[in-house]
């Protein structure tokens, strides 16, 4: 069944090919497009396209669908073009007549452009309750961290003291501007494209601003074509959130790959979290953090693949627009299980307390023995000079005193600030 059948069979290699993954994708999409039609068919009533006893029997079997969805009972039946197909097709199959009323005043495209704008609310709204888990868990790893001192580095030598409190507590603060671009895209897609139609509108009287409220919309996308038009870049704005996402999570990833090898052994997991070799039997390799940096490395790529296969379209619908769901929605299952492994894994990372203890890391201290000469009198330059000229001469001995107390600081990690800042941007998500 297509919802455009014009009384003539379609070639079968057309049919494959056009209609691609959507019968398996769309199931995504079933609890979405009833709830979509359902708020089309109650403003259909209100002005007079249906009866007020044909919306009570057309709602109560969209609720029945809606029913099988939840429970894992709703199919996309051999023969059905898309979810919006099968849903019609149930409800034409069950009433007769009264089904066939369901389309009136809408499109296609405009169906499955709120479908979407739905799904990818809700899937926005998951994505930060996941950010937000991990969040917590970094904070609540580097308080208990806090002062147990690490080697930081610039251009990967070893430059001043760092902590793993600042280490789990910076890339928690980094999620938050993650949280934002989720915000963005949240926002994008909070918007009722329904009434649009084919992307121009429609002569019946339908009441836009009712399905907006109906369907929770924050706002309404006014103008029909532009509507239309935010196919591709909703997904757009998706898809930079969760390559932001990607981005944190695969450089924690990398941090924690470099910090288990021997070379360093700053942090190491326990055995049955590692892998080994088939012929070296000394090996516990961080398998996990590798797949999540590579997971999290292509997950950069989506917004790359989403802008070159919208870029050159012409305004209104192109079928090409289809094949956004093949590229957004694994995106988003892989996202989620990537953020969710990471909490797991942070979880359990056990931290070497005595990495300083060794020599290696003197020159660590250079930079606050220089400070602490310049806050015993003597100039900078020459305070610089003086330590400088001691690590030359090798006779440089560091005191191995650390003083950082001003906001974001070793000895001062505003924990409280940066968790009501995450608050603030958390919950702009998920109470709109």
């Amino acid at each position: 069944m297509k919802l455009w059948d014009k009384g003539y069979e379609e070639n079968q290699r057309v049919d494959e090919f056009t209609v691609g993954n959507d019968r398996l994708l769309d199931l995504s999409l079933a609890k979405y497009d009833v709830q979509g039609s359902i708020a089309h068919i109650t403003m259909l009533e209100s002005i007079g396209l249906i009866t007020p006893t044909e919306l009570t029997t057309l709602h109560n079997a969209l609720k029945e669908i809606l029913t099988d969805i939840n429970n894992g009972k709703f199919t996309i039946e051999d023969g059905i073009e898309d979810v919006h197909s099968e849903v019609e097709y149930l409800l034409t199959k069950k009433l007769g007549d009264i089904g066939k009323k369901i389309h009136s005043g809408r499109s296609r495209n405009d169906q499955v452009l709120v479908d979407l704008k739905l799904f990818m609310r809700e899937e926005i709204k998951f994505i930060a309750e996941k950010v937000m888990t991990l969040f917590n868990t970094l904070q609540a790893t580097s308080d208990a961290n806090k002062d147990i001192l690490m080697p930081g580095y610039t251009h990967m030598q070893i430059a001043m003291p760092s902590s793993f409190g600042l280490w789990f507590g910076a890339y928690a603060e980094t999620l938050i501007d993650d949280m934002q671009m989720l915000l963005a895209a949240h926002n994008i897609a909070n918007q009722n494209p329904l009434g649009s139609a084919a992307g121009y509108g429609s002569s019946f009287p339908i009441n836009r601003q009712m399905t907006t409220e109906l369907l929770n919309f924050q706002h309404m996308h006014y103008n029909v074509v532009a509507a239309q038009m935010s196919r591709g870049k909703t997904e757009r704005s998706l898809a930079y959130a969760i390559a932001s996402v990607a981005s944190t999570i695969g450089k924690f990833a990398m941090d924690a790959c470099l910090f288990m090898s021997q070379n360093y052994a700053f942090i190491s997991l326990p055995d049955e979290l590692t892998t080994g070799s088939s012929i070296m039997p000394h090996k516990k390799n961080p398998d996990v953090f590798e797949i999540i940096r590579g997971k999290c490395n292509r997950l950069q790529a989506i917004p790359n693949e989403v802008s070159l296969l919208t870029t050159n379209l012409p305004l209104g619908y192109q079928r090409d627009l289809q094949l956004l769901k093949d590229i957004i929605f694994p995106a988003i299952v892989e996202l989620k299980n990537c953020i969710d492994m990471t909490t797991f894994m942070v979880s359990n990372i056990q931290i070497n307390k005595n990495i300083l203890s060794d020599e290696k890391y003197d020159y660590l201290f250079t930079v606050e023995d220089v400070n602490q000469l310049v806050i015993n009198g003597m100039p900078f330059r020459d305070a610089y000079k003086t330590i400088g000229m001691q690590v030359q001469n090798k006779t440089y001995k560091p005191t191995r005193q650390v003083h950082h107390t001003h906001q974001g600081s070793i000895g001062n990690l505003c924990t409280q600030q940066i968790n009501n800042k995450m608050q603030q941007v958390y919950t702009q998500i998920t109470h709109q």
